[in-house]
């Protein structure tokens, strides 16, 4: 499922892919359902290629979402409710302890818990499992 979602650079909010065409994506706002075009200039990154630096190997944003839906139990986070920046990056490290702590800001954490609720209010929430699933089916063909 992270594969269709994309974030491109410039546009608040998320994308689905909706449909190829020639030298552009047709993606639809995630929040409205609006479609729009992304053409080849635009920096298009799909949420399934994106990880989270960790002192060992990096982590997927799956796996990362995934542990925070944990976290969450399945609710939106309140980022201003956790106040600082200091506060942020502690419960960040409830989420994914050895995440690293000088190469992720905290402006990178507070991006993927937007992400997160924007994924959540799209009732997007199975995250690693339709990575696996898309990896079987692959595999199949």
């Amino acid at each position: 499922m992270l594969k269709t979602i994309l974030s491109i650079s410039g546009r608040p909010g998320l994308f689905r892919l909706v449909n190829r065409g020639k030298n552009m994506l047709i993606v639809e706002a995630l929040g409205t359902g609006k479609r729009t075009p992304a053409y080849a200039h635009d920096k298009v990154i799909s949420l399934g290629d994106i990880s989270m630096y960790t002192t060992e190997d990096d982590a997927p944003l799956a796996d990362v979402l995934e542990s925070l839906k944990a976290k969450t139990e399945g609710k939106p986070v309140d980022v201003k409710s956790l106040g600082s920046d200091e506060n942020i990056r502690e419960y960040f490290g409830e989420i994914l302890p050895n995440f690293d702590r000088e190469r992720v800001y905290t402006t990178d954490i507070k991006k993927l818990f937007s992400w997160y609720n924007l994924l959540l209010a799209a009732g997007i929430t199975d995250f690693a499992e339709a990575e696996e699933e898309s990896k079987t089916e692959d595999a199949a063909e």
